[in-house]
């Protein structure tokens, strides 16, 4: 949705200038005010957990090297520090151990999302689902147990064969699943990693034109950049990809979005999934805008607010749906006008 924030941003900056211009400041209230901003925002920009698993082929560890080489690139440029699993000479203790006691130090708590990516391969038998690692595998069941305490966003895009139950087994509150497959049944080499990483270290991927990236653009590029691969090798495409962020453990295909916007509805009626997912970004580019956590929280209950309002719009009339519409746009201007301003002086300030 921010397509429509950038253009109403355009349309009311100028008058927003004007009224700021010619409304007296109060400096004290303006020091306090910063003051405040910076304590709202703790020191927690989230982090990324990357796990390479065991390649089993040279030719596959190449490959899987080069994926984690994006996430490299887009981690540094969004200033956002990466633990890695799967990299470094195995040895004691092994990668289960150690992902395991990587997630026990994530902070429980926190506003900045915490992304876990999962390169390599995956098994399905028995109705268990496992990532294959050097040494002990680890299942989507084990996985959802060592993150049950942590309250906070988190990002799981498990880019292996037969990731499709880890929908089934991690998705909740608070949480964002993507994986490269629709089921367990789907265990043949899966490619989506490949362009996952591609999209999301690209500003291409940027539909919005906002500068980031977010996990649902990401997904819906690289769905299609694996449809494109298998239409034209004209094989049988073995690989469709899920995302899942409203807790309810289906995951939903990015065959039904159009664009960044749903165009078909569950067989339940239940909302399909994707708003989340839109407002969780890296930024390739590296020009993020130096939001405070406290306006990051404000933007994500504005857009909720609009996606909500948005489903109410033909039961409105034209002028009941700007009316409504208008006020939280304006508010949205305010959060990108102050974190625009904030940019500028960082820019500016000596080095």
């Amino acid at each position: 949705m921010i397509d429509l924030q950038r253009l109403t941003i355009a349309i009311v900056g100028s008058l927003m200038l004007s009224a700021a211009m010619s409304a007296p400041v109060d400096s004290a209230k303006a020091d306090d005010s910063a003051k405040a901003d910076s304590a709202a925002a703790p020191d927690d920009s989230g982090q990324i957990l990357m796990v390479i698993g065991a390649p089993g082929t040279a030719e596959y560890g190449e490959q899987f090297a080069t994926w984690a080489r994006r996430w490299d690139e887009v981690a540094a440029k969004s200033e956002i520090p990466m633990v890695v699993i799967g990299r470094d000479q195995n040895g004691k203790p092994n990668d289960r151990e150690r992902l395991r006691d990587a997630i026990a130090a994530i902070e429980a708590d926190g506003v900045a999302p915490v992304w876990i990516v999962m390169i390599g391969h995956g098994t399905f038998a028995r109705n268990v689902a496992k990532f294959n690692l050097r040494g002990p595998d680890v299942s989507a069941s084990e996985m959802a147990a060592w993150l049950e305490r942590v309250d906070r966003p988190v990002v799981v895009v498990n880019c292996a064969s037969a990731s499709g139950p880890f929908v089934n087994r991690m998705s909740g509150k608070k949480r964002i699943v993507v994986t490269s497959t629709k089921s367990g049944n789907q265990q043949n080499y899966s490619r989506f990693g490949e362009y996952f990483a591609r999209a999301i270290a690209s500003p291409e991927s940027d539909l919005d034109h906002d500068d980031e990236v977010s996990v649902h653009e990401a997904f819906l590029r690289a769905s299609a950049d694996v449809r494109a691969f298998y239409e034209s090798e004209a094989r049988i495409a073995t690989e469709h990809a899920l995302i899942d962020d409203n807790g309810d453990g289906k995951g939903t295909p990015a065959t039904m979005f159009r664009g960044t916007r749903a165009i078909a509805k569950a067989k339940d009626g239940a909302a399909l999934d994707g708003p989340v997912a839109s407002r969780v970004t890296l930024s390739p580019s590296g020009l993020r805008l130096p939001f405070t956590a406290a306006e990051l929280q404000e933007r994500a209950a504005i857009e909720v607010e609009i996606e909500q309002l948005r489903t109410r719009k033909t039961d409105l009339t034209a002028q009941a749906y700007d009316e409504l519409l208008e006020p939280l746009m304006l508010r949205l201007a305010r959060i990108y006008q102050a974190a625009e301003k904030r940019s500028d002086t960082l820019k500016d300030a000596p080095r």
